[in-house]
């Protein structure tokens, strides 16, 4: 792995070689910034699936990598892994839906955000309906960190976890005391 040239390696373009070196030979897997919305394509013919975050938004290309990081084989042959999701402007049920199945890839990048020296932000992503992030869902992302950080992340969200506490952090891997809820 390379190593970050400077303050500008929290730009997000630094992930897209790191993502590339650690998944494209094997998953046949590229990030790419700049759309207008986060989606994921898998592999067509000679193309290989893309992982789109967000203009160049550090948080959205590691909340899409952590997504990706979790999505089984079936799922990544389907767009945005064949997911249920409902945009902005939510009602309170599909709220509570949305909050139950983001636990997980939420607290994959909060992992990957103190990987890389930053604050994690919790994300309701429901601001249409100004609804935030319910207490209990900030607890169930919170509870789930420390347990991917005390127990281990699965195989592929902890090989780039790996990669960026190298690049952004000279290898040191966050714990579970660098977790502080307050901040959520």
């Amino acid at each position: 792995m390379s190593t970050p040239p400077s303050t500008a390696s929290h730009q997000a373009e630094a992930l897209i070689p790191l993502f590339r070196q650690c998944f494209y030979s094997d998953y046949n897997t590229i990030l790419t910034g700049n759309a207008t919305e986060p989606l994921y394509t898998p592999p067509q013919g000679d193309e290989p699936a893309r992982i789109y975050f967000t203009r160049d938004y550090f948080a959205s290309a590691l909340h899409e990598i952590a997504h990706w990081c979790i999505a089984g084989e079936h799922r990544r042959t389907l767009e945005d892994y064949g997911y249920w999701y409902e945009p902005d402007g939510r009602t309170a049920e599909q709220q509570m839906l949305f909050e139950t199945v983001e636990v997980e890839p939420q607290a994959i990048e909060w992992i990957f955000t103190l990987c890389c020296n930053r604050r994690f932000r919790v994300s309701a992503d429901n601001l249409n309906n100004g609804m935030g992030a319910s207490d209990q869902f900030k607890e169930n992302v919170y509870r789930k960190a420390i347990d991917y950080l005390e127990h281990g992340l699965p195989e592929r969200p902890q090989h780039f976890a790996r990669a960026l506490a190298h690049y952004f952090r000279n290898g040191r891997h966050p714990t579970a005391d660098e977790l502080d809820v307050t901040q959520l």
